[in-house]
């Protein structure tokens, strides 16, 4: 017979065990349960998986990304053109794949770049302190202080914008942020008792920041990434959208989305692909990086 004081006692034990898990366990926790994360996180893999398996599902297809054909432009999607032909008779759903991977390699790189500079930094001035801490918030402000799209419009400009220059470029210019987040979790880390015990013992300050501040920032980063992709894809549309992306032939879902605008009313199944693809996709990414916040916040009540 289930009484009061059975399930009293389950409810007790289940939160027992609860507190036995480590932070990274129960964040995985939450994770099983939030579906709207989890089915973000699936469509976004989809989309990697089939972008990055281009060259195998265009030879499947008997489709080039690049082939022209002057006898069929803006054709309407048929059982070969699943998507249809652009201007220049390329198929348009091959171009999408393709396009697909540039745009994706450009954010996922140019992040990464980002998210190693500004977590580095930020150790050393949170840790540091002193005269390195304030050149490089002096720095940060200055930088910050620049519209962003104005100095990646002079950049573009001057620089020829391939998709390795448009890495170098957003990346070396999008660390400020995380910079700042993780410098303040740092200055905050460094007075803790663990940190304090460890110098005493005579930890090295290199040892200090990767073997013990680091992993403490592992959750923030993360969150970080996620966002910071979902951004870059946005501002690298952006760009090409104005004509300082990358360039064609290269396709990226920017570049297609700009040059379907100028023939929107003979061939508008062009517009809505790279469209859908960029919002389809950064709205993926910032679900899953509000998902990983609230799973990784340990005020969080299950």
């Amino acid at each position: 017979m289930v009484t009061r004081a059975n399930v009293a006692s389950i409810s007790h034990e289940q939160e027992e065990d609860f507190r036995r898990l480590t932070h990274m366990q129960r964040a995985l926790m939450r994770l099983r349960k939030d579906k709207l994360t989890q089915g973000a996180l699936g469509v976004l893999l989809l989309l990697v998986v089939i972008t990055f398996g281009a060259p195998v599902i265009t030879s499947i297809m008997g489709v080039s990304f690049e082939t022209e054909n002057l006898q069929k432009i803006y054709a309407a999607p048929d059982g070969v053109n699943i998507l249809g032909t652009d201007d220049k008779g390329r198929d348009h759903f091959a171009r999408l794949l393709y396009g697909g991977q540039v745009s994706l390699s450009i954010a996922f790189s140019a992040a990464i770049l980002a998210i190693t500079i500004g977590v580095t930094l930020g150790m050393i001035t949170g840790y540091f302190g002193g005269i390195v801490d304030d050149l490089l918030i002096w720095f940060i402000t200055t930088l910050n202080s620049i519209p962003s799209l104005f100095l990646l419009l002079i950049i573009a400009s001057i620089l020829r914008p391939t998709p390795i220059v448009f890495i170098g470029v957003l990346g070396f210019l999008g660390w400020t942020g995380i910079m700042r987040l993780v410098r303040g979790e740092t200055l905050a880390l460094r007075e803790r008792e663990y940190i304090v015990a460890a110098r005493a013992m005579g930890a090295s300050d290199v040892r200090i920041m990767f073997r013990h501040i680091l992993p403490n920032l592992i959750s923030l980063v993360v969150i970080s990434l996620a966002i910071d992709i979902g951004a870059l894809i946005l501002t690298e549309s952006a760009l090409s959208f104005l004509g300082f992306g990358v360039q064609p032939p290269i396709p990226t879902w920017g570049n297609m989305l700009s040059e379907s605008q100028d023939f929107f009313r003979r061939a508008p199944h062009l517009v809505f692909g790279p469209g859908i693809l960029i919002m389809t996709t950064v709205l993926c990414l910032y679900l899953i990086g509000d998902g990983l916040r609230d799973a990784l916040d340990p005020t969080t009540r299950d």
